[in-house]
């Protein structure tokens, strides 16, 4: 897995949310440079976990789909009958 890299306007809007974490939760200010700093932590230290769970719940529903599929084309078969010689 490469590492995780947000545009500009994504780090700017996740910066703001952390902020607004320390503000709201922890009645704490943090700058922007500490928000950066935590979000670039958080992202290499416990991103890859996030990551991995998504690629297990998108593999989860492709193996779902994949059996509904085939059930779709079972049902959509046509009767047939076998002429005994």
């Amino acid at each position: 897995m490469s590492d995780i890299e947000f545009t500009s306007e994504e780090k700017e809007i996740l910066v703001h949310k952390i902020q607004s974490y320390f503000h709201k939760e922890l009645s704490e200010d943090i700058g922007q440079f500490d928000a950066e700093f935590l979000l670039d932590f958080f992202s290499k230290e416990i991103g890859s976990y996030h990551y991995n769970r998504g690629l297990q719940d998108a593999r989860t529903l492709i193996e779902e789909n994949a059996q509904n599929i085939t059930q779709t084309f079972y049902e959509m078969e046509k009767p047939t009958e076998f002429i005994k010689s």
